[in-house]
């Protein structure tokens, strides 16, 4: 699957410092990478109803730590999915009554112009499900084989010409460590699973909780060849376990996306490549707070959806859009307002203006504030506060110029560019 161009990243002077970032699992402040290199898997989109601000609010918090991992001298990674083919996806398309693949093909190409205009850099790594389904069918089998899943029969008419190898689960008892990524009780597990896609109360499972691996034929749904298991598809967990073992190795650095995503999606996930691994998975899980709209959290099944594309065809700028983003920490919990985008163009031509001459105030301590910002925790507000002070000094009327830097205002606007990925 090809991702989208890489926008050009400016050189900067001096080093970035080493990035903290929040463990969810500890709640604490961890290295994000200790080594030279630094790898990340970032979840990606089902493809309908793409790409909407809480998209995009995601994928810019882990674009900041890409950029600011580069800044440090780090050789980065990224790998990331698409979900080409789950039930949701299914769901839109029957209900729209269009070509499920026709869907997903389009979602896809929209998300892939919204992050290019947004100056997001591409995954290095960049698979869809259904790509990837040769490689899931080899894991459920090695999983079968060493005992980590299981069969559960299905119903009348499924299954295609094999039924009686039914659907793959697999067997978290096999798993001593599961529930170390979220920390949280079996009762919330078990509502939170119900709630997001699982099927705890499905027959013939040794748990409430054993996710899915690979779903056998249903009529009217596509399937493809499972070899031994049968034909059918793969599940969700399973799906990123293997794009993110095949593509970074195990152990990588950074499991990231939206908040909901903690449990069950990347325990689930992290347990699958446990196992495939005899130990080993994500080091840090690091989530990005979910977005609200209209008084409610912004989701697919309420409708309540700001689309970066619709800003677009408005003429917004979409740096004026990053900005927005940009003004609220990334673990935040907040609400996009009407107020959001008159205040992210303001600042938008406000630094316009102060990078647009040859000097201006020293830039030095604005650089260093900006890169000790982004190593706190990926602080883009007191980054972009940073950034305002300069503009401030650098447009005050009637300022004492003599003591300018030149080409202050250039080191200004390849910093904004290449830590905040804010084009000037």
């Amino acid at each position: 699957m090809h991702s989208w161009p890489m926008p050009q990243i400016p050189s900067l002077p001096g080093r970035g410092l080493p990035i903290r970032v929040h463990d969810s699992t500890t709640g604490e402040l961890v290295v994000a990478a200790e080594g030279k290199t630094a790898t990340m898997y970032v979840c990606g989109i089902t493809p309908y109803d793409a790409t909407h601000i809480g998209h995009a609010a995601t994928y810019v918090a882990f674009d900041l730590l890409n950029r600011a991992w580069r800044d440090a001298g780090h050789e980065v990674t990224y790998a990331s999915n698409v979900t080409d083919v789950d039930d949701p996806l299914l769901e839109r398309a029957t209900a729209t009554g269009v070509d499920w693949w026709d869907l997903a093909v389009e979602q896809t190409a929209l998300l892939a112009e919204d992050m290019t205009a947004l100056g997001v850099v591409p995954p290095d790594v960049y698979r869809g499900a259904v790509e990837a389904i040769p490689d899931v069918v080899q894991a459920v089998e090695a999983l079968i084989e060493d005992g980590f899943a299981y069969r559960v029969p299905v119903e009348p008419g499924a299954g295609g010409d094999t039924p009686e190898l039914g659907d793959v689960y697999a067997d978290l008892s096999a798993d001593a460590r599961f529930g170390a990524v979220s920390r949280l009780s079996r009762e919330d597990m078990l509502r939170l699973f119900g709630e997001r896609g699982g099927d705890p109360g499905r027959d013939g499972k040794k748990d409430p909780l054993d996710p899915l691996l690979w779903r056998r034929e249903r009529p009217g749904e596509p399937t493809w060849d499972g070899a031994s298991l049968g034909t059918g598809r793969p599940g969700w967990h399973i799906e990123c376990a293997v794009i993110a073992r095949d593509g970074l190795g195990l152990p990588f650095d950074i499991q990231g996306g939206g908040a909901d995503l903690l449990f069950p999606h990347h325990e689930m996930s992290t347990s699958h490549d446990r196992l495939l691994d005899h130990g080993f998975g994500a080091r840090n899980h690091v989530h990005a707070g979910l977005v609200a709209y209209q008084g409610e959290k912004m989701s697919k099944s309420r409708g309540n959806l700001v689309f970066v594309s619709a800003l677009r065809a408005t003429g917004v700028d979409p740096m004026a859009i990053r900005l927005a983003l940009l003004a609220h920490h990334y673990r935040s919990v907040w609400e996009w307002t009407d107020a959001d985008l008159p205040g992210a163009v303001q600042r938008l031509e406000r630094w316009r203006s102060a990078v647009s001459g040859n000097g201006g105030p020293d830039a030095d301590a604005t650089l260093a504030a900006v890169r000790a910002a982004l190593a706190d925790d990926l602080d883009a507000p007191t980054a972009l506060a940073a950034v305002d002070a300069w503009a401030d000094v650098s447009l005050a009327e009637g300022r004492d110029t003599s003591g300018d830097t030149e080409g202050a205002p250039g080191v200004i606007s390849r910093a904004v560019n290449a830590l905040l990925g804010v084009r000037l």
